[in-house]
């Protein structure tokens, strides 16, 4: 919101400086976002009077002038052709520096020396255009500074509002503030104007169809009507506050808005049909062309106003092309309405009209202020365009609002704020703002009845406030909160959920944050049939679209849909995870419920390009080894790695079930080349899909230590013979589960297959480490356990010594 400082003079007698003023707003809740001053540095400009007006001898279009500055007589180039011998004007002196950072110099110009330079009101930054140079009335002190000249000194506050302050959208509203502040009276405008023997009621009418949105609809006429330009006091001030002038009828209904507060409307009354105004929601699918030219279409959620057959303004948002004020116009039906601010706001959205019209109906306007802006506006049209006001008002206002009446107490007050108040402080600081008082039930209580200006003030709290800040927030004692401080551990279930996140990110991977609202076919993406229990979507009952339609019961269709928008960036080198809830069905109890869920993706190149880098790209036992990594860190070990995944969006014969035991812990391996094709997907991509909860029920509380050995290990080569269909984790079974003495780790280092290996069979080698705790173990112990081990896994594997 902006205001000027002359213009709350006018309705506030106070001594505060500009600057003074702002920081004392600003303290009481109005904050001040800028200071400016109009005219500011600029007392270079002066009045002065043109002596001569000769052409230029060597420019067509330039005149050499011979200016009058009150003390002396200089000359000035002017390009301008609106000027003649004995007009007073605005002279910028050389030193000048006007808006836009233009510095004024003396030089020459085809060969005349100019010193100086002829404004304009654009140029004066007084009007966003302008045909010629400023043309000042006569009678002007020359060589005094124009802006002083023509009372334009002033300086423009810009305050910050906060959406709960309606009633500061308007220079009356901050005024009112000001009052309170120097405990003086705010004093309003009164209307002054001569009514015509003939009344509106004659004219026209207004029926209101909806009251939800309406509750109150007022109008009146101003007949032989003279469009034409505003006066120039008009048009400064408008501009002051951020509003350009159009014509004499609109600019009223816009210094009005800016004045009191409340939006305003004229139609052209020879441009409604039927002559009347209706009020009533939008027919669904109706078209309307709003004062912009832009045509839209209506849905029955939208207020209209119509004149009995066809719209011609959407209501507390933009007026109607057709009935708008033109140049012709000799009547105007002069609108001044109540609507429901919800109403407003949703119409304003959605087709993204955001107006000082719609501004302030979406935030609460004045209902009673309704009839003092129409009459306002009717006066001041009346006085600038020479027209007649018809006699009386049609004011229809069918189901009064009730005010609102509230109860304060001294004693809660006190307490809540800390400072020394009673009823009667309460009372000079509440009435100082508008709000009427009255005693209350109790000997510390005040009733309190709400001006309809403040919609923000419902409950005894935003008394509260309201004394808290007219009091003055820095009067209130400063202390300390005091508390208690509970020191808790998180629950199990908690840690482990962030020891898993912290070691799939230590293991390089960026976690992707994605929607829970999935399209419903994204299942179908990813090869999920219908027999699948995955399949069973929760559906959303009002979606943002089709494409977040349903909860999603995989991350897999998420992740991917991830990895496609990497790569149509160039983003190929790629490791992302996702540790979310994904959300079921249970078809027996016809219940949801929530499942956590670890989904990660690897794909591209292992190692950053680089001169000293491979280039090889990442394959299965990449990701096999970061889950490996991941399990780890929450203490689960001796997980196994079974064949096939069976997941339809797995490479079979490339992917394998994570077991524990018995347990499904869940599935690793290469994306199917047929699910990447759907998401566009031209590179190889590795995916882990955990179940959390299973892992979470397995995993250990703190990992398992033993003692070091200080005495030597023993290492021991064997070759085995085994069959094709024995894995390398079968072998590997065995070694952990012997009870051999001294043995401390083993390892499968060899593979072979070929000349010398029957067909149908392998060469497997494994490197066995044996140590004793308590002494340097001796050749035959040593002997002795590893004959053991071999014996056993060529017994249990019918595998043979090489």
């Amino acid at each position: 919101m902006i205001v000027t400082y002359n213009w709350l003079k006018e309705f506030v007698d106070f001594k505060f400086s500009p600057q003074d003023l702002c920081d004392r707003l600003t303290m009481v809740g109005l904050e001040v976002d800028a200071l400016e001053e109009i005219g500011g540095n600029l007392d270079s400009v002066i009045v002065a009077r043109l002596e001569s007006v000769e052409p230029h001898p060597d420019a067509d279009r330039l005149t050499v002038c011979q200016v009058n500055n009150g003390n002396e007589v200089v000359q000035v180039v002017c390009g301008a052709t609106n000027h003649k011998t004995g007009d007073h004007i605005a002279l910028a002196q050389p030193g000048t520096v006007l808006p836009g950072e233009f510095k004024i110099k003396k030089s020459k110009i085809r060969g005349q020396v100019s010193q100086g330079m002829l404004c304009s009101e654009k140029e004066l930054a007084l009007a966003e255009d302008s045909p010629g140079i400023m043309i000042l009335p006569e009678g002007l002190v020359l060589g005094q500074p124009v802006f002083a000249a023509l009372g334009l000194k002033d300086f423009q506050i810009e305050i910050g509002l906060t959406p709960n302050r309606p009633d500061c959208l308007s220079v009356v509203g901050v005024a009112r503030e000001v009052a309170a502040l120097c405990g003086q009276e705010l004093k309003l405008p009164v209307p002054q104007m001569n009514e015509t023997d003939d009344s509106i009621e004659q004219q026209s009418s207004v029926v209101i169809k909806n009251n939800d949105g309406c509750p109150r609809y007022a109008a009146r006429m101003i007949k032989n009507i003279k469009i034409g330009l505003s006066p120039d006091w008009m048009v400064r001030r408008l501009e002051a506050v951020g509003m350009r002038s159009i014509n004499n009828v609109v600019d009223v209904t816009n210094y009005v808005m800016m004045e009191l507060g409340h939006p305003l409307h004229a139609f052209d009354f020879n441009f409604l049909q039927d002559q009347k105004i209706v009020v009533k929601s939008a027919q669904q699918g109706e078209k309307f062309t709003t004062l912009d030219n832009q045509e839209h279409t209506l849905s029955s959620d939208d207020l209209m106003i119509y004149d009995g057959k066809q719209p011609v303004a959407m209501a507390g948002v933009m007026g109607g092309l057709d009935s708008e004020v033109k140049n012709e116009t000799e009547t105007v039906l002069l609108e001044a309405a109540y609507f429901k601010p919800t109403m407003i706001r949703r119409t304003s959205k959605r087709f993204g009209l955001h107006t000082e019209s719609s501004h302030r109906f979406e935030r609460g306007a004045d209902i009673d202020m309704i009839p003092v802006a129409l009459d306002r506006a009717a006066s001041l049209i009346a006085e600038l365009s020479g027209g007649h006001v018809l006699s009386g008002v049609i004011d229809s206002y069918p189901r009064k609002l009730d005010p609102v009446a509230l109860e304060i107490s001294a004693e809660k007050t006190k307490n809540l704020l800390d400072i020394p108040v009673d009823c009667k402080i309460i009372k000079n600081l509440l009435e100082s703002i508008g709000l009427q008082t009255q005693p209350g039930n109790c000997s510390d209580c005040l009733k309190v009845n709400v001006p309809s200006f403040r919609p923000d003030i419902e409950r005894e709290v935003d008394l509260i406030e309201e004394v808290a800040r007219l009091y003055g927030y820095d009067k209130i004692p400063v202390s300390m909160p005091v508390g208690t401080v509970d020191a808790k551990l998180p629950p199990q279930r908690q840690l482990l959920q962030k020891s898993l996140r912290q070691a799939i990110v230590a293991a390089g991977f960026s976690e992707a944050m994605n929607y829970s609202f999935v399209a419903s076919d994204s299942l179908a993406k990813i090869g999920v049939t219908a027999d699948d229990s995955r399949s069973l979507q929760i559906k959303i009952l009002n979606p943002l679209s089709e494409d977040q339609s349903v909860m999603r019961t995989s991350l897999v269709p998420s992740l991917l849909e991830t990895v496609s928008r990497n790569l149509n960036y160039r983003s190929s080198d790629l490791s992302l995870f996702e540790l979310r809830p994904v959300f079921l069905t249970d078809p027996e109890k016809d219940q949801c419920f929530e499942k956590l869920s670890l989904t990660a993706v690897m794909s591209g190149q292992r190692e950053p390009e680089g001169w000293s880098q491979s280039s090889a790209t990442v394959d299965f036992y990449d990701i096999k080894g970061v889950v490996e990594e991941v399990l780890a860190k929450v203490n689960v070990y001796n997980v196994s790695f079974e064949a096939d995944s069976l997941q339809p969006y797995m490479h079979p014969g490339k992917s394998c079930r994570l077991m524990l035991g018995k347990q499904l812990l869940g599935f690793i391996g290469e994306v199917h080349p047929e699910v990447l094709t759907r998401f566009d997907i031209e590179q190889t991509v590795y995916l882990f899909e955990l179940n959390v909860e299973s892992i979470i029920s397995v995993a250990g509380k703190h990992a398992q230590f033993k003692p070091l050995s200080r005495f030597p290990d023993v290492k021991r080569d064997s070759a085995l013979l085994l069959s094709d269909a024995i894995s390398a984790e079968q072998v590997m079974e065995i070694v952990n589960r012997s009870k051999v003495k001294f043995v401390e780790s083993a390892t499968i280092f060899d593979l072979y297959t070929g000349k010398g290996v029957p067909d149908g069979k392998k060469s497997l080698a494994v490197r066995v480490c044996y140590r004793g705790l308590e002494k340097t173990l001796t050749e035959a112990e040593v002997s002795k356990s590893h004959d053991k081990l071999i014996r056993s896994i060529c017994h249990l594997l019918e595998a043979e010594i090489r």
